[in-house]
């Protein structure tokens, strides 16, 4: 069975020969600052980074990373001076270059490696889009303008979807990426209450997240917890997704748990992503324990080993092949019972 046949097997929640496992990274330094479309740099380094990953770690699937694109690029979003000047902002239009280079970036890697293995592109929630435009603090700077103006900002967010359900629609159809892996976050500030996050974040969210499955049956929802941020998993359950990957770590939730939480789908990840963690920082026998401890709780059908987030670049390549190979030792007929 090829390593894609398995792989959309696991999502689908069917019977696998081992369970499938990769992990993840940003190839550019200071990914959020760069800009792809000023730098053509930053453009090459993720293109070779994500290259020279996939020799080295042969992962079972890639997370395409979207380096370099991090900022919506309509100024209005930056420059304006209050939340009501926010109603001006229009869609950039899906030929705009931030689109068309986000497409040539997927197309360029899933013809590089999508024949062996599954892609997913990694997709930021408008509300992220919009948090990057601020130096520091965007949570704050978000908040702040939801409380002034909730329904400019809800119109802005919006826009910034129906131009990111553009970008999902082509990665798919003309890039070759399989799915995307949808980012979303919690606005990080207590002033943004479930009831408004529900009524003026997540209609944005959920308009790229239905046009993404529109297009594809194999999305993944990220509720990321960056930097341990903890988020409120129940204003995600019923966002339709293939699989859900959340913080295990940060939110104390496992994945056999959170599988039951969200009712059965394919679950991702299980190792923590910070330099604490023992996926960075332990023994080997440790990451191999940690591996059978997570597969004894979660078994082995509509699992697929990850991390919470992103890895830390420097990362021992080593660490994820002793991962893989605990998996696929774990599945050997002798030692099935151990799982």
């Amino acid at each position: 069975m090829s390593r894609r046949q398995w792989v959309f097997d696991a999502l689908n929640n069917k019977p696998v020969e081992r369970v499938p496992a990769s992990f993840w990274f940003h190839f550019v330094p200071d990914e959020k600052d760069q800009n792809a479309l000023v730098n053509p740099e930053i453009f090459r380094l993720n293109l070779e980074g994500h290259k020279r990953y996939f020799a080295e770690a042969l992962p079972d699937f890639v997370k395409l990373m979207s380096d370099g694109f991090f900022h919506y690029p309509d100024p209005l979003l930056r420059e304006a001076r209050n939340a009501t000047e926010l109603r001006a902002l229009r869609p950039v239009g899906g030929k705009h270059p931030w689109i068309e280079r986000q497409v040539e970036l997927v197309k360029a890697l899933t013809d590089e490696i999508g024949a062996e293995v599954p892609t997913f592109y990694n997709i930021f929630a408008p509300a992220t889009f919009f948090k990057f435009q601020f130096d520091r603090d965007g949570d704050r700077q978000l908040a702040d303008l939801i409380v002034a103006d909730s329904e400019a900002v809800k119109h802005a967010l919006d826009v910034i979807a129906e131009d990111v359900a553009i970008l999902v629609e082509r990665v798919i159809s003309e890039g070759g990426t399989d799915g995307i892996y949808l980012s979303v976050q919690n606005i990080l500030d207590p002033r943004i209450t479930p009831d408004l996050y529900k009524a003026i974040v997540a209609p944005s969210e959920r308009k790229v997240l239905d046009h993404a499955n529109r297009v594809s049956d194999n999305n993944i929802l990220h509720i990321c917890g960056y930097e341990r941020a903890k988020n409120d998993l129940s204003l995600y359950l019923d966002y339709k997704s293939k699989a859900v990957n959340w913080a295990v770590n940060s939110e104390n939730l496992s994945l056999a748990a959170g599988k039951k939480l969200f009712g059965g789908r394919a679950v991702i990840g299980g190792f923590d992503n910070n330099r604490d963690g023992l996926l960075y920082s332990g023994t080997r026998e440790e990451v191999e324990q940690l591996t059978e401890e997570i597969l004894r709780e979660a078994g082995t059908t509509g699992v697929l080993l990850g991390a919470d987030c992103t890895l830390p670049l420097d990362v021992d390549r080593n660490r994820i092949n002793w991962v893989k190979e605990k998996a696929a030792i774990l599945f050997e007929p002798s030692k099935e019972r151990t799982i």
